[in-house]
């Protein structure tokens, strides 16, 4: 077939098609061009070295200067508090898992009557670590959770005048949001002490809870619990060879405090407190068994609950004439004789179950109902040394029937409202 007989049709696309061709040569020919121009220009191969090596700097720099940037942004904020001096010794960044850890935090009281700073720090903590919670992310959550190593808190009393822990609180729970930006979801202690001090007494008193562990989870509900208390915090501890147990289910979310705690304290061996018993209690023992056990629930701003102790196998120490004047061996007689007196026998201990309850800003004791306890585990059957398990925030309002001592002297909260009245 001849070109003449050949279609236009077709013309126009062998010719497209040779179009296509030349400009696709055309540009592979442009670009072999310009990057021999680039390898033969040594002015522009060290422009771009310069950039890239420039970007690595910055960013070196940028994570060499950044734990010294975030401490002094931690610093600064540990000095916007009103009646502490804070101060950290230095930080460490983890960017891999999105975490910065404090190292060597103290706060001290400030504004003692002297107008010093006080000699015993009232939270120190050799590590506290703060990061993103990866765990949750994959549920569609960006939380933190932080974890703090060695923690000391240690309460000194007749230091201060007018100490308000319900500001102190609020300053704390605003130094972690700025040291947190992202809301808590699980926190966890290791290896903590609580400590109650007291420098004025005779003997000086240094009492505490040692190895606590604390874990709390779902602090944020970032497990999307249906539970009325979706948050849960667990913690035990060792106190003069005894052992501490404390259940919290609560709502974290809640403004006013909304929980069921349980909590006990067992086998204490309160011939290691005698310190603490001469100070307080003017008496020392040879031995004893200390246990106490509690249950508490709030909601709506009321709260409800009990303490239980329990004491067994006490033995108080009667002072002779040579070791102690008549005042002492009076009192310790009276004590040992009260104790013998009310305790049961047939389990040896003396006991006793305070209930209190009522508003936050307005608790009420109930004595009556204590008194009778007591009597009731001398006389009666003795108490059981365990959680009851009768308090929760579904029972707040449940009664209670009154006592033989109530009923004929009333409970404190009526003589309270009565007196109000007159």
């Amino acid at each position: 077939m001849s070109s003449k007989t050949v279609p236009s049709g077709m013309k126009l696309l062998l010719y497209c098609i040779k179009q296509l061709i030349m400009d696709n040569q055309r540009n592979e020919e442009t670009s072999a061009r310009n990057l021999n121009a680039t390898r033969n220009n040594p002015r522009r191969k060290k422009k771009i070295r310069v950039i890239l090596v420039s970007l690595i700097g910055l960013l070196l720099l940028f994570r060499l200067f950044l734990p010294y940037i975030v401490l002094h942004y931690v610093n600064k904020k540990l000095s916007s508090l009103k009646e502490y001096y804070g101060h950290v010794e230095d930080i460490d960044i983890a960017l891999i898992r999105g975490a910065y850890i404090i190292k060597d935090l103290e706060l001290v009281k400030i504004g003692n009557d002297q107008g010093e700073k006080d000699t015993i720090p009232f939270f120190r903590s050799n590590t506290i670590d703060l990061s993103v919670q990866w765990k949750a992310i994959f549920k569609g959550y960006v939380v933190g959770e932080i974890y703090v190593e060695d923690p000391v808190l240690n309460f000194v009393k007749g230091k201060h005048k007018n100490e308000d822990a319900k500001a102190d609180t609020a300053d704390f729970r605003r130094l972690i949001k700025d040291l947190m930006p992202l809301t808590v979801n699980h926190f966890e202690i290791s290896n903590g002490e609580i400590h109650y001090i007291d420098q004025f007494s005779s003997p000086k008193i240094d009492i505490a809870l040692k190895e606590l562990e604390v874990v709390a989870v779902n602090l944020s509900n970032a497990n999307d619990s249906t539970k009325v208390l979706p948050a849960r915090a667990d913690a035990t501890g060792k106190a003069y060879e005894g052992n501490f147990k404390l259940k919290l289910d609560f709502d974290a979310l809640q403004k006013t405090p909304t929980f069921d705690m349980t909590a006990e304290i067992t086998h204490v061996n309160l011939a290691l407190l005698n310190d603490f018993l001469r100070a307080y209690g003017n008496f020392d023992v040879k031995k004893g068994d200390f246990g106490i056990y509690t249950e508490f629930a709030a909601k709506e701003g009321r709260f409800g609950g009990y303490v239980k102790p329990i004491l067994k196998d006490l033995d108080i120490v009667q002072w002779t004439k040579e070791e102690g004047n008549f005042k002492q061996i009076l009192w310790e007689t009276l004590v040992g004789s009260a104790a013998e007196l009310l305790k049961n026998h047939s389990k040896d201990q003396l006991a006793s179950k305070v209930n209190i309850k009522g508003k936050f800003d307005d608790p009420s004791i109930n004595l009556w109902r204590a008194i009778s306890y007591v009597l009731r585990n001398a006389f009666v059957h003795a108490l059981k040394p365990t959680i009851d398990n009768s308090i929760s925030i579904k029972k707040l309002d449940d009664a209670k029937d009154k006592t033989f001592l109530e009923k004929i002297f009333g409970s404190a909260k009526s003589k309270k409202h009565k007196t109000k009245k007159h």
